[in-house]
């Protein structure tokens, strides 16, 4: 990599509870130690990290690091299209890993450690990986789109990430599991009519749905095992219902990636994914890497290695 590069960071100093904030100076210090210039921004508001972006991108920067979890990640990657067209070929995305969740850099294989990730942006050979496009119901009941590079979900994974947004995210990975449960204790499976590219599954109720473009989500859930960043497929995970017992003896299997021989967890690859609810009246949540977004019914469409990054 040239040194030379126009590079733009984007800072989210609300990341990981404000913890990036305070440790900002030492992440300036080491990028400075790496590169002679470069610009930052803080972000100040939700959305404002694609805003940044998609202005750096069409000024022609080569290299925008972004410094936050995986929802900051989303917005920067976000900023690289308009219209979902890719607005600058030769722009890259780089990270810096300072969030609560940081779950899509270890299909990337980058480090949480700083100096790491930042000798990861200079060294590692850029790859061109797939994102989804999302088509999906807005809250107030319109239809509009979203990209998204590691995982979305629908179902219960929803009701987990909208409770830790009620009640607040805790860096540990066993606040997710814990709102896993009190989710569960709660939640009513829906009964989903879903179809693959051109195949129509047999409707049933189920619990959750995770349509994946990369390995982990939900702060160390291994949900898609064998997926794969640039292989033009999603990896699309289908939980039916389970009773308590059932459910409480196996969740742990997703953490070591050997669910998906449970009999009640299909594993499909598709390059499109639609879901409808059958009962439109009850809500199911959709959520793309850590965000709660939207409802079905959705889309969920590929788009085959069209955004570069530094990963290994």
């Amino acid at each position: 990599m040239s040194f030379r590069q126009k590079i733009q960071v984007i800072v989210n100093p609300a990341s990981d509870r404000g913890r990036t904030k305070k440790r900002w100076q030492r992440i300036k210090e080491a990028l400075r130690h790496f590169f002679q210039e470069f610009s930052y921004t803080f972000t100040e508001k939700p959305a404002q990290a694609t805003e940044i972006s998609r202005a750096a991108v069409k000024e022609g920067t080569e290299l925008i690091v972004g410094v936050g979890g995986d929802g900051t990640i989303n917005e920067i990657a976000n900023g690289f299209f308009e219209e979902n067209n890719l607005i600058n070929k030769e722009a890259t995305l780089g990270i810096i890993p300072s969030g609560t969740g940081c779950d899509f850099i270890k299909s990337l294989n980058i480090p949480l450690n700083l100096r790491r990730a930042i000798e990861t942006i200079i060294q590692a050979t850029t790859k061109k990986i797939d994102v989804g496009l999302l088509r999906f119901t807005s809250f107030s009941g319109s239809k509009k789109e979203r990209l998204f590079i590691n995982v979305g979900d629908f179902g219960i994974g929803g009701e987990v990430v909208a409770h830790m947004e009620k009640f607040g995210r805790q860096r540990k990975a066993s606040s997710y599991f814990r709102s896993l449960l009190q989710s569960f204790f709660h939640y009513q499976n829906k009964k989903l009519r879903i179809i693959l590219d051109d195949q129509e599954l047999p409707s049933g109720e189920y619990l959750a749905g995770a349509i994946a473009n990369g390995r982990v989500f939900g702060k160390g859930m291994k949900i898609a095992p064998h997926a794969n960043l640039d292989d033009g497929l999603f990896d699309v995970i289908l939980v039916k219902g389970m009773k308590t017992f059932e459910f409480l003896r196996h969740v742990w299997r997703i953490y070591l990636g050997n669910h998906l021989s449970h009999p009640k967890i299909d594993f499909h690859r598709a390059k499109k994914v639609k879901v409808y609810p059958v009962n439109e009246k009850e809500p199911v949540l959709i959520e793309i890497d850590g965000e709660v977004i939207g409802l079905l019914p959705a889309s969920f469409e590929i788009v085959p290695r069209i955004l570069p990054v530094k990963g290994n």
